[in-house]
């Protein structure tokens, strides 16, 4: 764990604020972002994201429908589209696939804690706290 992966977790969860994660991430360099967004499709796919998660991603995320991030993620398997979206190189493009893998993030890791973590668990990310 470090301070990245705190970071990241507390936006999926709502401990720390969107904007700030977008500052944030909008601080880092090419190289960084790319390893970011790599780095959340990852954990999207661990945490056992679906494609039904896709519709209320793009809501939570504030992406239009038309959005590049949205198209992909409403198409085919959505692990072969996480990639493709941590994968997108326009700078515009970056923020937005970021909103949308914290939103993906935050929708499958809530139901992998409610479904198999309810009863406790080993895993650091779900014992943080907003006073943490």
């Amino acid at each position: 764990m470090n301070e990245r992966d705190v970071l990241l977790n507390e936006l999926a969860q709502g401990l720390r604020p969107m904007p700030q994660g977008i500052e944030w991430f909008d601080s880092l360099g090419h190289e960084e972002q790319a390893e970011v967004l790599l780095f959340l499709r990852h954990h999207c796919v661990q945490a056992r994201a679906v494609a039904e998660d896709a519709l209320e991603s793009i809501r939570r995320a504030g992406l239009r429908p038309t959005h590049t991030p949205a198209v992909l993620i409403s198409r085919g398997r959505i692990d072969e589209q996480l990639g493709k979206i941590a994968s997108l190189t326009p700078l515009d493009e970056r923020g937005k696939a970021f909103r949308l893998l914290i939103a993906v993030l935050a929708i499958a890791d809530a139901r992998r804690l409610e479904r198999f973590c309810s009863d406790g668990c080993s895993h650091w990310w779900h014992h943080l706290s907003a006073a943490d």
